[in-house]
């Protein structure tokens, strides 16, 4: 029994060890490798402000269509447009995690605590927008579990978190970053195509 202890602690501390990188509430699955993740997910989460112009669609109970996305970060403001035949016209949210701002074209301007209360509130929408300032940089927001799958590349593949499966099917090189350039989201009776056409990433806090 002892021999069996003097063997299993220092596994258990070489398996801990070796997952620390990971943060407690990350698994991650192939085939990619895990170490090539770490650097890849260390990288890209040096960009704190970009700008995002590409097309959206949606397929939601009371709204679906496609329409153009921009999208504006400077570290915690946010600046989300999007336009086109969604059966709201433009629609503009601003502000920070706690004051936000939402505009729906004749339809007047709505505030709220939190972007997912307003969102929820004015459009109907069960969206983790907090969530999604991670997700659109293929990163698994770091507040809840996920569950993860990394491709050949050390990139997300896919993701599973918080009620939603987020797949990652297209990447472009911009300024030394590997980004997302196609993402499907599910979840919450929405299913989000995003479609990026132009990543402009930042390093403000640099």
């Amino acid at each position: 029994m002892k021999l069996m202890r003097n063997l299993l602690v220092p596994a258990l501390a070489l398996l801990l060890t070796g997952c620390a990188g990971l943060g407690p509430q990350e698994s991650v699955e192939g085939p990619g490798n895990a170490e090539d993740w770490k650097t890849h997910k260390a990288h890209v989460n040096e960009i704190d402000g970009w700008q995002i112009s590409g097309k959206i669609g949606i397929q939601a109970p009371r709204d679906s269509g496609s329409g153009t996305l921009f999208w504006l970060q400077r570290q915690d403001y946010f600046d989300i447009r999007l336009s086109g035949p969604l059966g709201r016209g433009a629609t503009r949210l601003t502000g920070r995690p706690d004051a936000v701002a939402l505009e729906v074209a004749g339809q007047g301007r709505f505030e709220a605590d939190s972007p997912e209360a307003l969102v929820e509130s004015q459009l109907g929408w069960q969206l983790p927008v907090s969530n999604l300032l991670w997700w659109v940089r293929g990163l698994p927001a770091p507040d809840s579990r996920s569950r993860i799958a990394v491709d050949a590349n050390g990139r997300l593949a896919s993701l599973e978190q918080d009620g939603w499966n987020v797949q990652y099917l297209g990447y472009i090189e911009e300024d030394g970053y590997s980004l997302p350039s196609r993402i499907k989201l599910a979840g919450r009776d929405l299913k989000i195509t995003l479609v990026v056409k132009d990543w402009q990433p930042r390093q403000l806090g640099h």
